[in-house]
């Protein structure tokens, strides 16, 4: 009965088979694992990590996927280095020669993680922008950060977001071992 089938049908069956039999791979190889570590060595955060990932080897991950592949790895993240501030005169004295606090402090993010985690999060917390405005963060299962409360269409400055970032980061990672 085998040999009653079209040829052209039985090739289309066999490139099926080996199509369903080989999926898209949801992991990195080590090869690609080896790759994301020169990323991360050479100061590359997570998001962007994770969006190379996808673009580079065709593999889609959360955040917190990629977030848990760098501790399996055993990574450290590097930190961006903060440039210095400018010298003008309407500057606080960065040295606090004259009594004032250093520029970093003066209305710097405040970051708070939440003892009780709420349903179908993962975190949860406040910050406090370095305005003053307050908004409710979370990060649900698949890593994905939401912003609620506060003034409605507030948006902080660039500054503030990168400082609250490295921050959350810190805070999630926990304490060094």
């Amino acid at each position: 009965m085998s040999d009653d089938l079209n040829p052209e049908f039985t090739d289309n069956l066999d490139s099926e088979k080996s199509a369903s039999s080989n999926p898209a791979p949801s992991a990195p190889s080590p090869d690609q694992k080896l790759e994301i570590s020169r990323w991360i060595a050479d100061g590359m955060g997570l998001s962007d990590v994770q969006k190379k990932i996808n673009q580079d080897f065709g593999i889609v991950m959360t955040y917190m996927d990629v977030r848990f592949l760098v501790d399996d790895l055993d990574l450290t993240l590097v930190d961006p280095e903060q440039p210095a501030p400018a010298n003008n005169e309407d500057t606080a004295s960065v040295d606090g020669a004259l009594g004032d606090e250093p520029e970093t402090n003066i209305g710097s993010v405040q970051l708070e993680i939440d003892a009780v985690t709420p349903p179908g999060a993962m975190a949860s917390g406040s910050v406090t922008f370095s305005d003053g405005e307050t908004k409710k963060w979370s990060i649900d299962q698949f890593g994905r950060l939401a912003m609620t409360g506060g003034t409605p269409g507030y948006k902080p400055n660039d500054q503030d977001v990168m400082e609250f970032q490295q921050q959350l980061e810190k805070s999630l990672r926990g304490p060094a071992l």
